[in-house]
């Protein structure tokens, strides 16, 4: 079976249950199409998760590469059109705060996805799932993680990689009091149609 990658990330700042978490958990060791899923998840940690990644990367070879962030106050599924090199923003879990900094120092300056977001986003609607293109991943670690899985598919003929981000669970959006959220089972739907979309533009 060939392999599917699905990261996603621990919780982070004030956000103390990160719906990434789950999803992957539930995902992992599933079968849609021809691929196998395998799940893992990222410390939030500019230096830690970059080399976590490419370490699960490194083991798992992956065809496709599909990064899970929260998006703490969107409403709607917003797979990332474009990853840019700049590490900037709040402190990450150790309290490492970039400002300015490359994420590659010879790198480009962007990478734009291979995934088929524009399928991604018509099979949400589709389904009834609020869902849109963003065009920021912003310039914390989903960005940087981003970037990254975008580099290894530039390398490697034929793999798929981009990022996605979901809105906060009902869990997390009652917790916090100030930002949108969404049925769990739902997050959960919506990354499997997104994934369902991957595989087959890649059959193809």
């Amino acid at each position: 079976m060939t392999k599917l990658l699905v990261t996603g990330f621990e919780p982070f700042l004030d956000y103390k249950i990160n719906p990434t978490m789950q999803i992957v958990e539930n995902l992992d060791g599933e079968k849609i199409g021809d691929y196998t899923i395998v799940g893992r998840i990222l410390s939030v940690d500019f230096q830690q998760s970059a080399q976590q990644f490419k370490q699960y990367i490194d083991e798992v070879k992956p065809q496709i590469i599909i990064s899970l962030g929260l998006a703490g106050g969107r409403f709607k599924i917003t797979p990332e059109r474009i990853a840019i090199n700049v590490k900037d923003g709040e402190p990450d879990n150790n309290g490492y705060t970039p400002v300015d900094e490359s994420i590659q120092e010879e790198g480009a300056d962007a990478f734009l996805t291979n995934l088929p977001i524009r399928n991604m986003v018509n099979r949400l609607q589709a389904e009834g799932y609020p869902a849109e293109i963003s065009n920021t991943a912003g310039t914390y670690l989903c960005n940087n993680i981003m970037y990254e899985g975008l580099v290894y598919a530039q390398h490697h003929q034929g793999v798929r990689a981009g990022f996605i981000h979901i809105p906060a669970s009902f869990d997390l959006a009652i917790q916090h009091g100030k930002i949108p959220g969404w049925n769990s089972q739902d997050l959960l739907d919506a990354v499997k149609l997104c994934i369902e979309e991957t595989v087959r533009a890649d059959d193809h």
